[in-house]
């Protein structure tokens, strides 16, 4: 998910939480993007988009290869200016996704899961509309009803069990993350006649976006694939 406007990184957090659990003190970026390599992010009408990924089996579980995955994917992340990236999202046909997300309150939430399922019970009653917008969908925003919250189940690289809550702006990602692991991009749930709007508005800003990409891929040191 891209992030939004109203979403600083100033590091005024009132609470950091790691993979669901507080922590007292946190870097600005997730160590694991020290170790990544930033890679190209595949944008909508690339067919692994658009099809559900593959489940991360037992025997990938605390690989190198997945790992590896990860770190790429967090500073893929970074360079581009996101609070959420699945892997389909760099090519991987695989179920999982990493965040650096705040919510609604200040609270700053990191992490990563494989195969989420999203508990659609949780908060299902209460509607936000607000802007989002996709890293996928490299430029636009448009507004989207999503439920106020949501609790995401999987696990970790390890195949450790997480269970990942949130509320208003981080519940969106986790929503928007897990539609990815399904093949689903959040403009498949916007109307026609909006989607269209929203794909002519990317033609128009593509090219600065990528651009201011590949810039902080150089700065972030991970290599300017993005």
């Amino acid at each position: 998910m891209s992030e939004s406007s109203a979403t600083q990184r100033d590091g005024a957090w009132a609470q950091v939480r790691l993979q669901g659990a507080p922590v007292e003190s946190y870097p600005e970026l997730a160590p694991e993007a020290r170790r990544g390599r930033v890679h190209e992010i595949t944008e909508v009408g690339a067919e692994v988009l658009h099809r559900p990924c593959r489940r991360v089996q037992e025997s990938e579980l605390g690989g190198a290869r997945l790992a590896s995955l990860i770190d790429d994917m967090f500073v893929t992340m970074y360079a581009a200016e996101g609070v959420g990236l699945a892997a389909n999202q760099i090519g991987v046909d695989l179920a999982v996704f990493v965040y650096d997300c705040p919510d609604d309150d200040g609270v700053r939430h990191v992490g990563h899961v494989c195969n989420p399922v999203l508990d659609e019970r949780e908060g299902s009653e209460l509607l936000a509309v607000e802007d989002e917008g996709c890293l996928s969908v490299p430029g636009p925003h448009a507004e989207l009803a999503r439920p106020e919250h949501a609790l995401v189940r999987g696990c970790d690289r390890e195949g450790r069990g997480v269970e990942i809550a949130g509320s208003g702006y981080f519940a969106r990602c986790l929503q928007h993350e897990t539609d990815h692991t399904l093949g689903r991009v959040y403009i498949d749930r916007l109307p026609k006649r909006t989607r269209r709007k929203v794909l002519r508005r990317m033609e128009d800003m593509r090219g600065e976006v990528l651009q201011r990409r590949r810039d902080n891929a150089e700065r972030l040191g991970g290599g300017a694939g993005a």
